[in-house]
């Protein structure tokens, strides 16, 4: 039983990785939007206390915001169509590494945590079950997540600063060459918090909506109830978990150089630069592409994950 948690967590979570992978892809380029490869350690005029401690060689506005949309047509015309879906190798590594953990624990959780008179599992039961297993997935994933985050975002940077990674392979044996194998879990501490965020109000999120729609008699246990569910699920997820996404996705595209200080020395000064330069609403970058990837993500995972159970109750 508990293998077969994992295998159907597995497919149900590549399924949806992969074809929402383009909407991840925008969302990582939003994200980076008015990051710059060098700071000023003071504060930009607005966040100044007084005109005469504000700096004056920061520009004052920073460069217009893109939209989704926009960015979009932009990667197809500059890049191509197939640029949407960069670093698709690395997104089918990580679901199968991160989210097929997680997956398989939550519901290895929630056996063992069930009610055996009542058939159901306390609230906080299954947010303690996603914290838990959401923790563990993102540790086992994480070098899939440097890669993919930065074959997603290989494509905005000029030709001659590009890594252009070959496959998710490629990316994760050079940077262990270049910059070393602890690289691979560069912001893995922001990995950790953001899917014990996303798994539990994810899973926790569906599991409640769904019970109370077939406690309640809204609908019966079918493909609407779990489309209903599941969308709730991705939105509660999005909205939870974005800030800390927009932090991890800056400290893993950052490029480190020997001889050159880095960009960020650690999560709590990119989390002050990010705020400092651009404002508060900068942790909530690239957060109409996260509801809109997490929405469908959502819908079509667990969709899977049922037909999944369906087909594989027998053994």
């Amino acid at each position: 039983m508990g293998l077969k948690s994992f295998v159907e967590g597995g497919v149900a979570s590549v399924v949806a990785g992969c074809s929402t992978h383009p909407l991840d892809l925008i969302k990582v380029r939003m994200q980076l939007q008015g990051e710059t490869t060098t700071f000023s350690h003071q504060l930009r005029p607005a966040f100044a206390l007084s005109s005469s401690t504000a700096n004056t060689s920061l520009p004052l506005s920073l460069p217009p915001r893109v939209g989704p949309i926009s960015l979009a047509l932009r990667i197809v015309h500059s890049e191509g169509l197939p640029a949407l879906f960069s670093g698709v190798s690395a997104t089918v590594l990580r679901q199968a590494l991160y989210s097929t953990t997680r997956m398989g624990l939550y519901d290895m959780f929630k056996q063992s945590w069930t009610d055996p008179e009542t058939k159901t599992m306390h609230l906080t039961k299954k947010i303690a079950a996603g914290l838990i297993a959401g923790g563990i997935g993102a540790a086992v994933g994480n070098p899939a997540d440097v890669a993919m985050v930065r074959m997603q975002a290989d494509g905005r940077l000029p030709q001659e600063q590009r890594r252009n990674y070959k496959s998710v392979y490629d990316a994760i044996t050079r940077i262990s060459k270049q910059e070393g194998v602890a690289s691979l879990w560069r912001g893995s501490s922001l990995t950790v918090n953001r899917a014990m965020i996303v798994t539990a109000s994810q899973l926790a999120t569906y599991d409640q909506i769904k019970e109370a729609i077939l406690e309640n008699g809204v609908m019966e246990d079918g493909m609407r109830t779990h489309v209903v569910a599941s969308f709730a699920a991705g939105v509660v997820a999005a909205v939870a978990s974005n800030p800390v996404d927009v932090i991890k996705t800056r400290m893993m595209n950052m490029k480190v150089e020997v001889g050159k200080p880095p960009l960020y020395n650690g999560v709590g000064d990119c989390l002050m630069k990010t705020v400092r330069r651009e404002g508060f609403k900068a942790l909530y970058k690239g957060f109409l592409p996260t509801v809109s990837r997490q929405g469908p993500f959502t819908v079509v995972l667990f969709v899977t994950l049922e037909q999944a159970r369906k087909l594989l109750q027998e053994f």
